[in-house]
């Protein structure tokens, strides 16, 4: 047991920003976010669904290894489980591992697929481009957790892509209402569980980093925890986030409205 977990955790030289592991996973993504677009553009419900649920498995094993790796710690060479809770996976850039059911078991069409959806889409695509843009202290030593970090937010990229192109004709107002739907019901299971788990644990829980226990510890949203009241900074992050998805509704629909207007110039 001991020598597999070791096995777990083989070491690499820490990536750098923009060194070689980081651009070749950069170049990666995007030729799979292209070709997924491109080839699935047009699929039917059935291989959609299961295009989803081969993603989610995926996710699914990357998050237990991920667990695994944190959580056991060696006391002369023998491993002890002890589990760190400030990696618990529930951050906006886990949200793939709990929405994503909700889009390969609902029917094609329904409320509850479109707020999924749209969600992924947008606010989950936008955290996983942040990241691969700029992965700040995301990597480490270990080779597994590099890989996992980015699969888990490149794969965000790739089935953001995704969903706009197969649901380009689909890009009104209530497509964006439901993804901040779908937003707003993450954020509130978030703010249960950080009201909810400190109580159990002394270590750092902070869900979505917008516990008012907690600081804050994204980009921006760090300089502006401490400076304002958590409610006028809960408040920043609500309508930032939205913002930001908002800006990639757009550029979406403006690409589609291009590549239409392309196509039918060339007929």
């Amino acid at each position: 047991m001991a020598e597999f977990l070791h096995g777990l955790e083989a070491e690499m030289e820490t990536p750098t920003l923009y060194g070689v592991f980081h651009i070749a996973a950069f170049l990666i993504i995007i030729a799979a976010s292209v070709l997924l677009s491109v080839l699935g553009k047009d699929s039917k419900d059935k291989t959609f669904r299961r295009i989803c649920l081969v993603f989610w498995i995926l996710y699914f094993l990357f998050e237990a290894y991920k667990q695994t790796i944190y959580s056991f710690n060696y006391n002369d060479g023998s491993p002890y489980w002890d589990y760190q809770w400030y990696a618990f996976p529930f951050q906006l850039c886990s949200s793939p591992l709990y929405v994503l059911p909700f889009v390969f078991l609902s029917k094609e069409g329904s409320n509850v697929r479109r707020a999924a959806v749209g969600y992924m889409a947008t606010y989950v695509f936008f955290a996983g481009a942040a990241v691969m843009a700029y992965p700040g202290d995301v990597f480490v030593r270990t080779i597994g957790i590099n890989i996992q970090t980015m699969f888990w937010h490149g794969s965000q990229v790739i089935l953001g892509s995704f969903f706009l192109t197969r649901h380009r004709r689909e890009l009104n107002r209530r497509f964006f209402v439901s993804a901040v739907v779908g937003f707003l019901i993450m954020v509130g299971v978030a703010m249960a569980l950080n009201m909810t788990i400190p109580n159990f644990t002394d270590e750092t829980f902070n869900m979505f980093f917008i516990s008012p226990k907690f600081p804050s510890t994204l980009p921006i949203l760090s300089a502006i925890w401490p400076v304002v009241p958590w409610p006028v900074f809960f408040l920043i992050y609500l309508v930032g986030y939205t913002l930001a998805a908002l800006i990639v509704f757009f550029a979406a629909k403006g690409i589609i409205k291009i590549s239409d207007k392309k196509k039918k110039m060339g007929t």
